[in-house]
């Protein structure tokens, strides 16, 4: 498994670096000739680094992939294999021993044929291998071309900001403002905070606290010293988790919404689900998961007490051997704050290291109270397991979250609550000593502490049950938000939700604008996003309040645009767009153009947001975010009312 990861973590570097490496070898210039009616020829044309070779067509090289085009849109067809300007020049190549090759200047040529929608101009991908000696690199190069008689995208298609919506001039200055950005963070602390307090608990990190404080109070001078050590210990615990947030400032740089699609990527949420089960395998005893041994070796001769590096090396090594049983915990923090942005996640990872570190520091400050600490024993191995469980259940949450953004209908919000009433009834049989895992034996003495978490999971998997029916039990006030939407039923879309506020709902902005002037109404926009926990909060908790209900139906012409939906618009109405501050952005999505039309207008990317506008798209009040208090937002409700009916 280690020899595995280190390999995987060499093998992405060097694709990496490869990569970066091939924009120097050749770069393609690329045009386009209408052959005839939605025929065309793709025609590029490079010059290689003078040493390197072009591999050509080698059908008899089954691992060598030969000069290949994809393009962006799924209308476009290849007639047939690229060709090329001359004939190859044939070698005995290091690597692949006689393979087709070309030198200096090549020409590649690529037949399409376009069904349907034809675009102004047409993207796409160029990849292929390049050889030097026993040097290997692949290039891909992305390639955008004009086409003939292609159809520009209308304007009407293009729009995303609105010139009548001020942000900073409502009709009516009323109303809550959203506070969701500083609950965020100190929701996300605290939670960071509790899951600092479950790694404390476990085998990797528990036993680590005596010992440690051991070591300061023995080998420090005098009491002063142990404290100003333990402190130092403590605090570079807590400032190894908070710099492990940096990279992600970094990245959040690039476009307001990218930590939103980075933690709503169907792919990211599958490996997520993959990684999780593996950690929950592992925490059941079957294998044991550590980083490779001389990340922690490094860090480990580098520590002792003769300096303050010396002990912020100490923290280091406790943060890299206990790995194994806080990495689970930090990806579900990770994935969980993704969507808010860096600073959330710094927040959480804040809180994570405050919890992991408090215990050192005071313990070297006040070490009579190590006396008091339960010994290490098999209960460190029941909290793990019962943390593998907890980690099977997680996983089916990320799976579930690919599987709503991509519409899949795998798990609808029946089999998610079958399969988490599956993963309770294991975790009780197993807390009663039932199901035995590895190290467990027959016989073994269960403790009192443990029948009793096991009733405690016996009731929530009990309470479970009624979520996998379709009677009105079957919204789980409990689990609000975090199971699939109620209208994502195998009995159909009409089983619940709709019989509520959802009958009204549109997901159409033109639409529902259209509709808002016909009927004289405002319009209620709600920014939301299929892998939104708080969105959910809100659907099942206050929109389902009767006043809230009521009132919405009555006034209101509700919009719920998804801003996380990886359904492709039509070809027809695929664009890229120039955000306000001048980045170019690919419009492919119904999420891509709802989450730039959200940040665009409202200078926001956090859901849900809950905006109000009239049918000239004036902004009637503030906009709010998750108001979980239904009176609350009732109130902000008849203030957008008010301002619309006194335009």
């Amino acid at each position: 498994m280690k020899k595995f990861f280190i390999s995987f973590i060499l093998l992405f570097f060097s694709a990496a670096i490869g990569f970066a490496q091939t924009d120097s070898l050749i770069n393609f210039s690329v045009q386009s000739k209408k052959i005839q009616d939605s025929i065309y020829e793709i025609k590029a044309v490079g010059k290689i680094k003078e040493g390197w070779h072009l591999y050509g067509i080698n059908p008899s090289v089954k691992e060598l992939e030969s000069v290949k085009f994809s393009f962006d849109y799924e209308n476009v067809k290849e007639i047939n294999a690229p060709s090329f300007d001359r004939s190859p020049e044939i070698i005995n190549d290091v690597i692949f021993k006689k393979v087709n090759v070309f030198t200096n200047t090549v020409a590649i040529t690529q037949q399409i044929k376009i069904n349907g929608f034809i675009p102004a101009s047409l993207k796409g991908n160029i990849s292929a291998s390049l050889g030097k000696k026993d040097e290997f690199q692949q290039l891909s190069q992305q390639f955008s071309v004009s086409l003939e008689g292609g159809v520009v995208v209308s304007i009407d298609a293009q729009k995303i900001k609105s010139s009548a919506i001020d942000i900073n001039n409502p009709l009516n200055d009323c109303g809550p403002k959203s506070s969701s950005r500083k609950t965020g963070f100190l929701s996300i602390f605290i939670l960071g905070f509790l899951g600092g307090l479950i790694a404390l608990l476990t085998p990797c990190v528990f036993p680590m606290i005596p010992v440690t404080v051991s070591f300061f109070t023995k080998r420090s001078q005098n009491h002063k010293q142990a404290i100003r050590n333990g402190a130092l210990y403590g605090f570079f615990i807590f400032l190894i988790y908070v710099l492990a947030s940096v990279p992600f400032h970094v990245l959040g740089n690039v476009q307001p919404e990218v930590f939103n699609n980075i933690s709503t990527s169907s792919w990211l949420n599958i490996i997520f689900f993959i990684i999780f089960i593996v950690f929950a395998i592992s925490f059941f005893g079957f294998f044991e998961i550590t980083l490779p041994s001389g990340f922690a070796n490094k860090a480990d001769s580098k520590s002792g007490l003769t300096s303050v590096g010396g002990i912020f090396f100490m923290a280091l090594t406790l943060a890299i051997v206990s790995f194994s049983c806080t990495g689970p915990i930090l990806g579900s923090l990770l994935v969980g704050s993704l969507s808010g942005g860096a600073w959330q996640l710094t927040s959480g990872l804040a809180g994570f290291g405050l919890a992991l570190a408090l215990p050192f520091a005071l313990f070297a400050i006040f070490p009579n109270w190590l006396h008091s600490l339960p010994k290490s024993g098999g209960w460190l191995d029941t909290v793990k397991k019962v943390l593998a469980f907890v980690e099977v259940a997680l996983a089916f949450k990320f799976l579930s979250n690919a599987d709503l953004v991509m519409h899949w209908g795998l798990i609808k919000r029946e089999t998610f609550f079958a399969l988490w009433i599956l993963v309770g009834a294991g975790l009780t049989l197993y807390l009663f000593g039932i199901l035995r895992l590895p190290h467990d034996y027959k016989g073994m003495k269960i403790t009192n502490t443990r029948k009793f978490v096991g009733v405690l999971a016996l009731l929530f998997t009990l309470y479970l049950i009624p979520g996998v029916t379709s009677t009105k039990y079957a919204n789980l006030q409990l689990l609000s938000g975090f199971p699939p939407p109620l209208h994502y039923s195998i009995y159909g879309k009409n089983n619940v939700r709709e019989k509520g506020l959802e009958a009204n709902v549109v997901n159409d902005f033109d639409k529902a604008l259209q509709m808002a002037k016909d009927q004289n109404k405002p319009l209620l926009i709600d920014f939301t996003g299929w892998a939104c926990v708080n969105c959910r909060k809100m659907e099942e908790n206050v929109w389902t309040n009767p006043d809230v209900s009521e009132y919405i139906k009555k006034n209101f012409i509700l919009v719920s645009l998804y801003v996380d939906d990886k359904e492709n618009l039509p070809i027809e109405k695929r664009f890229t767009y120039t955000t306000k501050d001048g980045n170019k952005k690919d419009i492919t999505t119904i999420g891509d153009k709802w989450a730039t039309f959200q940040a665009e207008n409202f200078n926001q990317v956090t859901q849900p947001l809950y905006v109000i506008l009239n049918d000239k798209q004036q902004l009637m009040n503030n906009p709010v975010g998750y108001t979980p208090d239904a009176s609350e937002y009732k109130v902000w409700l008849v203030c957008g009312k008010d301002a619309f009916d006194k335009k």
